[in-house]
């Protein structure tokens, strides 16, 4: 049984009251765009929170810059609007020095796929105990439209007149690619679906990423439209569900993934997947220590979106960076035979690896 994220946070007392979607709404007025996909996933995350049971000042919201960032005003939890990109750093460290909280990292696709990639990239390959929602509308809204990391190629913006030239970031394929143990997708406006994920992840030992596929009205509007239109859902969307085969389309018209000879996964339609002469039918499994088959799936998806999955990639079990830290300190005290002094630190201070400058 995997190891909850939660174990070391405090819940509430069995005699305390039922939590409620209001015990987490802030007093702040919530200022985004009318219309914007944010409205959404707060009502969500708010509604979401009371399921926990843990207690609101063991919660901490820790976001960078951008229109997602706003989020740690709206919650009645503890929070942190930081530094652009830099958030996952500061999560970093509160979680590696209080394992009584419950932190989340709120981050969009400009803050960090690009000034805060690497601190994203390090935070999922060291496994930090850290909730991260990356917010994706494909743009940069705070800043008034200029092309993102997963803007598609050739989109035309304020800062990409001609149409940009950059290849796209696949947020889900980068954080397989740096073997985070958790990783997920979901959209704004399926809540069912984004309330259920957003209790895996909350529950996961770990670093759980999230992305939410998430409209901004303003300057990229429809952006997932053709995933939110209803006559053509069931032929896009590919739901991940664990030991399930990996179909796609109506039932009258549905799809099944083989892998190929070569590797290759494809759809092909039922009645060939039976027959099994295109390939073996691609059993989902998040739980497979190596990534590769996840990533293959993250690979499905492409800017045209004729496929897109959704759902839990991967969520796999293995130490967390916070507990082998403080493992680590707790080991040199005890060897040192207990706390170090004032004596210990001059000593520390004053040893062999410093120099006399002048």
């Amino acid at each position: 049984m995997p190891v909850s994220g939660l174990q070391h946070v405090p819940h509430l007392p069995d005699d305390a009251g039922k939590q409620t979607k209001r015990d987490f709404t802030s007093d702040q007025e919530v200022r985004w765009c009318p219309g914007c996909g944010d409205y959404v996933i707060l009502a969500a995350v708010q509604s979401f929170l009371p399921e926990l049971g843990l207690q609101r000042e063991n919660i901490v919201f820790v976001s960078g810059i951008g229109c997602s960032s706003r989020f740690p005003y709206y919650l009645d939890t503890y929070g942190m609007h930081s530094i652009h990109g830099r958030a996952p750093a500061i999560a970093t460290g509160l979680a590696t020095s209080r394992p009584d909280l419950s932190v989340w990292v709120v981050t969009g696709d400009g803050d960090a796929l690009s000034i805060g990639g690497n601190h994203l990239i390090h935070a999922l390959r060291r496994n930090v105990n850290l909730t991260i929602l990356l917010f994706n509308n494909q743009i940069y809204g705070l800043t008034k439209g200029q092309y993102s990391p997963t803007s598609r190629v050739g989109q035309v913006t304020k800062s990409s007149p001609l149409g940009s030239v950059d290849a796209p970031f696949n947020p889900v394929s980068l954080a397989l690619g740096a073997e985070a143990t958790f990783v997920a997708r979901a959209m704004e406006s399926d809540r069912d679906e984004l309330k259920a994920v957003l209790k895996a992840a909350a529950e996961h030992r770990g670093t759980a990423l999230v992305e939410i596929y998430q409209n901004c009205p303003i300057f990229n509007d429809g952006a997932f439209e053709v995933l939110k239109d209803r006559s053509q859902q069931e032929a896009r969307i590919v739901r991940l569900r664990a030991g399930e085969a990996i179909t796609v389309g109506a039932e009258d018209d549905r799809k099944v993934l083989v892998r190929q000879g070569s590797g290759v996964m494809k759809f092909v339609s039922e009645a060939e997947a039976e027959t099994g002469e295109k390939g073996a039918v691609v059993v989902h499994d998040p739980a497979l220590d190596d990534p590769s088959q996840a990533f293959q799936i993250s690979r499905l998806d492409s800017p045209e979106m004729t496929h897109v999955p959704m759902g839990v990639f991967r969520q796999v079990s293995r130490p967390t960076y916070d507990d082998l830290v403080r493992a680590q300190v707790s080991g040199a005290v005890d060897a040192a035979g207990g706390p170090a002094g004032d004596e210990d630190l001059a000593e520390l201070l004053r040893g062999r690896d410093t120099w006399t400058v002048g």
